[in-house]
């Protein structure tokens, strides 16, 4: 069947589901799901408080009809909720879990990998991956260096994160309240070398903070240095990569050296959701 010059083919868009074009005037193949994108991006933008119908549909140039039926779409999967209130749409949770769900612990070596061998081949030395669970980290990866270094680490293994470059590293670009320091010292026990207490773990994740690094020193294994640097999403640590080496050859300088090749090769091979601190800049 020929269909009548005007009416809309079986499946295809009608006009009013058509999202603008973009800066290049190009448009989308399939304009429901743009148009749909382009809500979600507004939503997320407006924040809690979200945005009323009408001045959605104004800031996006659609249709207020055709884009409350895209709303109630989004709405059926959790992608948007609508405050019963106000009327005002807002991101829904599953929106909001997207980031999370790719950036999680199962995903993290596959996707920070490149970036772990990056820093190890530049650096000569081994390269650890790790997340915080709990007061501990948790060792997610490592890519071990030409030349051996005799380190007792494991995927899985975990250790306090009071006593850990990496943990260091991870609670200092956290939301951390000073008031959780005694949580986290009391999580080391007593049997490493020196007694971590709430104000000096405080002290350190201060210094961690302004240089954009965390660092430790036979603190968990005699004759063993490390220095971390906190991968941020959206400002605050998701993950670590640590720097391990001898001792002997991990002083001031080094972790300075350290910082500089982290910053100089981590970048271009992170996901594009991650970065690292602005003060690892100024500091390395």
């Amino acid at each position: 069947m020929v269909a009548r010059p005007g009416a809309e083919t079986p499946g295809a868009d009608s006009p009013a589901d058509h999202a603008p074009a973009d800066r290049t005037g190009a448009t989308s193949p399939l304009g429901s799901v743009d148009k749909a994108l382009l809500a979600l991006e507004r939503l997320a933008a407006a924040g809690p408080h979200g945005l009323p119908l009408g001045s959605l549909a104004a800031d996006l140039g659609l249709n207020k009809t055709s884009l409350h039926r895209t709303l109630s779409a989004l709405r059926f999967r959790g992608y948007a909720d609508q405050d019963p209130t106000t009327g005002s749409y807002r991101l829904g949770p599953a929106a909001t879990a997207l980031g999370d769900t790719f950036l999680g612990e199962e995903n993290l070596p596959a996707l920070l990998g490149p970036a772990l061998t990056a820093v190890c081949e530049a650096s000569g030395e081994l390269v650890h991956l790790g997340v915080l669970s709990g007061p501990e980290i948790v060792y997610l990866d490592k890519v071990e260096p030409a030349r051996a270094v005799r380190v007792w680490s494991a995927i899985g293994r975990r250790r306090p994160a009071a006593t850990t470059a990496l943990g260091r590293a991870l609670l200092a670009f956290r939301t951390t309240d000073r008031s959780a320091m005694s949580w986290y010292a009391a999580a080391t026990g007593d049997t490493g070398p020196t007694t971590i207490t709430a104000d000096s773990l405080w002290d350190t994740l201060t210094t961690a903070r302004a240089g954009g690094y965390a660092t430790e020193t036979e603190e968990n294994e005699p004759g063993i240095s490390c220095l971390a640097v906190p991968l941020l999403r959206a400002g605050q640590a998701v993950a670590a990569l640590s720097v391990t080496a001898p001792a002997d050859r991990m002083g001031p300088d080094r972790h300075r050296e350290l910082a500089r090749i982290v910053r100089s090769v981590a970048p271009p091979l992170l996901p594009s959701s991650l970065t690292l601190p602005d003060s690892l800049d100024a500091n390395a």
